[in-house]
């Protein structure tokens, strides 16, 4: 008894630091957000701290906000953009990267030069790689995308520029480069699931006569669960949290709520950081919407992964 109030002592001496953080950085903010979601006309007072109730002001509790935010047709927009960009480039990630973790995994000449190619992305600053994306697909002739277009004589495309770039266009801007992102630590991933499968399976399966596409469904695909499903419960979350990527690649043009740009390609973390300037609870009411939102997409994919994965 007494050795096991010890270990008791011990595991809150090393869960005390993390925990201080995560009360201090996740827990506090989240509250503070819910109970700011429900005030209308709240405004945050010089000095009167970081807690809701420590500031002066003249609001009530109600569900205006929420009501403001579901109506608003531009919130509407943003979660119709945000759901294309999660459905289109999560599964297309994870099925790319999938792919390449098993193909460099068979490598054998040059292996370490690959991965740390594939690699480089995990490492590169996100508004750097956006800077890139957008000088690739310039709107100009001299961009990238643009001439190799011109190769097959496709007349080039505004891909990009706020004055007049199409949702579709800046959609498969966004989604190539949520592939490119998104690659290296998938396969990072990946390959340490594949370097921890006993070779024996693949050995009986040749033995058998199996053939590749056979032992990849069988025995691949079914002893990477685990890390199959880790990655798409973070992908998603991922992909709703989409901003900076949007930001470095298209700037601040689709995200102003007029003008010619105008609301083309918001996402719903975008929308949060718009209206914040404005309106501080409704701006609260569409994060708390967008995290129920990541809650209920995370809560159905650990029903459906239950009885998928393969320990």
């Amino acid at each position: 008894m007494l050795e096991d109030k010890r270990d008791g002592w011990k595991a809150l001496i090393a869960l005390a630091p993390a925990m201080f953080f995560l009360v201090i950085f996740i827990f506090f903010p989240i509250v503070n957000t819910f109970l700011l979601s429900f005030m209308d006309n709240f405004a945050w007072w010089p000095g009167a701290g970081l807690w809701l109730f420590g500031n002066t002001f003249d609001a009530f509790p109600s569900l205006g906000n929420y009501i403001a935010v579901i109506t608003d047709p531009i919130f509407i927009d943003a979660i119709v953009n945000t759901m294309t960009l999660v459905v289109i480039s999560v599964p297309l990630t994870i099925t790319v990267s999938l792919l390449l973790a098993v193909a460099l995994h068979n490598v054998r000449f040059m292996k370490g030069i690959y991965q740390t190619i594939f690699f480089l992305p995990y490492v590169t600053n996100a508004i750097a790689l956006g800077m890139v994306f957008n000088v690739m697909f310039s709107k100009f002739d001299n961009g990238l995308m643009n001439q190799l277009l011109a190769l097959f004589n496709v007349q080039g495309q505004n891909w990009v520029g706020a004055d007049g770039a199409t949702k579709t266009n800046m959609a498969i801007v966004l989604i190539i480069y949520s592939l490119w992102n998104g690659l290296a630590f998938k396969v990072l991933v990946f390959m340490a699931g594949l370097a921890s499968i006993d070779k024996q399976y693949y050995d009986a399966a040749r033995i058998d006569g199996s053939t590749k596409m056979r032992i990849f469904q069988k025995i691949t695909v079914p002893l990477l669960s685990p890390q199959i499903f880790y990655i798409t419960i973070t992908s998603f979350i991922g992909a709703f949290k989409m901003y900076t990527s949007v930001i470095s690649i298209f700037g601040k043009g689709p995200f102003n709520f007029g003008g010619s740009a105008g609301n083309t390609w918001i996402t719903i973390v975008g929308y949060v950081y718009k209206v914040m300037r404005t309106d501080t609870g409704k701006a609260a009411a569409g994060s708390i919407l967008l995290l129920i939102i990541i809650l209920m997409i995370t809560g159905i994919q650990f029903l459906v992964g239950k009885k998928r994965i393969h320990y």
